[in-house]
C-alpha cells in the first residue's frame, strides 16, 4: 500500500503491517483514503478529527446550496389591469428572490373558444418580466389551462430594485390617471 504520513509527506509503498506499526508509534490511526487505487492509498491521521472535518465540510456545502421554490400565479383571460399589475408585482418579487414562477392561464366555460386572449395576456406577462426571467417550459394548452414556467436569470437579481420601482411607478401613474 502507498503510505502518506501525518504531516502529508508521502512515505512510499510499504506493507500493511509496517503502516499499522508506524500509526501506533505516532499514536494515530491508519485510514484507507483511496481503496480502489493500485496500490491502495492509506494515511496516518487522527480518525476522529478526520470525521469532524468531513462533517464540517458537508455542513458548509449544504449551507451554500440555494433552495429554489416553485411559486404559482393563476390568471384568467378576463383579468383587469389592477389585478394584472398585482400579480406581476408578486411574480417580480418571487423572481428577485430566485424562485421559479409557474404561470397558469385558466379558462372557464366558453373562454376556451377564445384562447388567443389568454395567450396575449401571457405574452404580455412574459415580456414584462423578460429582464428578470426566461421561459423554461411552455406546455401549451393542457385541459382548460395554459402553463408556463419562468426561470429567474442569474443577472436579474442585480436589476431588482429598478424593476420593482418601475412597476410601482406604473401603478401610481395609473392611479393618478383614473382620478
Amino acid at each position: 500500500m502507498r503510505l502518506i504520513g501525518a504531516d502529508g509527506q508521502q512515505i512510499g509503498i510499504v506493507p500493511p503491517e509496517e503502516g499499522l506499526t508506524r500509526a501506533r508509534e505516532a499514536g494515530l490511526d491508519l485510514v484507507e483514503i483511496a481503496p480502489t487505487a493500485r496500490p491502495p492509498v492509506c494515511r496516518i491521521l487522527d480518525f476522529g478529527k478526520y470525521l469532524y472535518t468531513l462533517e464540517k465540510e458537508d455542513k458548509i456545502a449544504r449551507k451554500k446550496q440555494k433552495v429554489v421554490h416553485l411559486k404559482e400565479i393563476k390568471l384568467t383571460s378576463k383579468i383587469k389591469e389592477h389585478d394584472y399589475r398585482t400579480k406581476l408585482r408578486n411574480a417580480i418579487k418571487f423572481l428577485e428572490r430566485g424562485d421559479m414562477v409557474k404561470l397558469t392561464m385558466m379558462f372557464r366555460g366558453r373562454e376556451l373558444s377564445h384562447i388567443n386572449l389568454g395567450e396575449r395576456i401571457l405574452n404580455r406577462f412574459v415580456e414584462d418580466v423578460s429582464d428578470l426571467a426566461d421561459v423554461e417550459k411552455n406546455t401549451g394548452l393542457e385541459g382548460r389551462a395554459i402553463v408556463l414556467h419562468l426561470q429567474p436569470k442569474p443577472a436579474g437579481r442585480k436589476k431588482q430594485k429598478s424593476v420593482t420601482k418601475s412597476a410601482e411607478t406604473q401603478d401610481e401613474q395609473s392611479r393618478t390617471e383614473q382620478i
